[in-house]
């Protein structure tokens, strides 16, 4: 088996998981930073649209590395999804299965599911709720725990911060909440 082969396989989650984990001493090392992937999103508003706005009033180019991490994800991510897709079906535990039809999600071959991630619902009340309303949550979210998931649960919490553990905990919750309360909710009245 080739590399390229191999690399076209599905993985064990493990790795991923060893690989990400990798990426918090690496960066300590390399210069104490921190891995976080939501101030990305401060650092180019900050560089492309300068206002008289005190949260965006910083040296946004002392953080221009993260602005090149941010890119690789999206690089990577091209590559990833027009030439590293596998021949194989993407495999889905049969109770997920179940629970998919439950909510009327026939066409799950993809990460995303096709009924509700599609260009037709973006202007429909399916997409104002999961587009803009869900959108506009999670970074209210992640600016109000001070940071996102990969800040607080990955580098955070290996740097044993207490605040990231209190903000990782409510994340599971949210999560737990959202999937199985909120969601199926929301399908019960959209479909």
């Amino acid at each position: 088996m080739t590399l390229l082969q191999a690399m076209l396989q599905p993985w064990h989650w493990a790795i991923g998981g060893f690989l990400i984990g990798l990426t918090v001493p690496l960066l300590l090392l390399l210069g104490n930073k921190a891995f976080g992937i939501s101030s990305s999103l401060r650092h180019i508003c900050a560089a492309c649209f300068p206002a008289d706005i005190s949260f965006f009033k910083y040296d946004w180019k002392a953080q221009k590395w993260n602005l090149f991490f941010a890119g690789g994800i999206l690089i990577g991510a091209f590559i990833a999804a027009h030439w590293m897709q596998g021949n194989g079906e993407m495999e889905i535990a049969a109770a997920t299965k179940v629970k998919l039809e439950q909510y009327h999600l026939h066409n799950y071959q993809g990460l995303l599911p096709h009924e509700i991630f599609n260009w037709s619902n973006v202007f429909t009340g399916k997409g104002l709720v999961f587009f803009v309303i869900g959108g506009f949550l999670v970074g209210f979210g992640t600016r109000y725990a001070g940071g996102c998931t990969s800040g607080h649960s990955i580098m955070g919490l290996s740097n044993l911060q207490w605040p990231s553990l209190v903000a990782t905990i409510c994340f599971m919750a949210g999560g737990f909440l959202s999937a199985n309360v909120i969601v199926p909710w929301l399908f019960s009245i959209l479909n």
